[in-house]
């Protein structure tokens, strides 16, 4: 039997009178409990284009609902190829459109900006 110290900050101290190794054995049941019902989150991508049709953005709007109502993050990618770097301001449209669709189940976290060829935006779960 050992003399374990459970909790120096309050007055009187706390201390315990058991086996050290099955207090550890315990101490490790109770973290592994824990990790077991934490949700991990994930970061899922959508690749769209300037040119992409408004059935195939509802296509993908539909995928990236049924990730956010998961809990997964959403990070939405317009790839500029070429010539289309010059019209940046229909990917940032494709990008709001999308939001605008995701309102319901997601807020925007990140909003659209532009590295390199791409615009992204990232949407997180209300």
């Amino acid at each position: 039997m050992d003399l374990i110290e459970i909790n120096s900050t309050i007055v009187p101290i706390l201390c315990r009178v058991c086996d050290y190794k099955k207090f550890l054995y315990e101490l490790k049941q109770r973290d592994k409990e824990k990790k077991k019902n934490q949700v991990q989150s994930e970061t899922k991508e959508l690749r769209l284009t300037p040119t992409t049709d408004e059935h195939d953005l509802a296509f993908k709007t539909k995928h990236a609902e049924h990730w956010l109502r998961e809990g997964n993050r959403v990070r939405a990618v317009v790839v500029f190829r070429g010539r289309e770097m010059l019209f940046k301001n229909q990917g940032h449209d494709i990008l709001a459109r999308l939001a605008k669709n995701l309102e319901e189940v997601g807020k925007i976290e990140l909003a659209p900006k532009m590295e390199g060829k791409r615009m992204f935006s990232v949407i997180v779960p209300k």
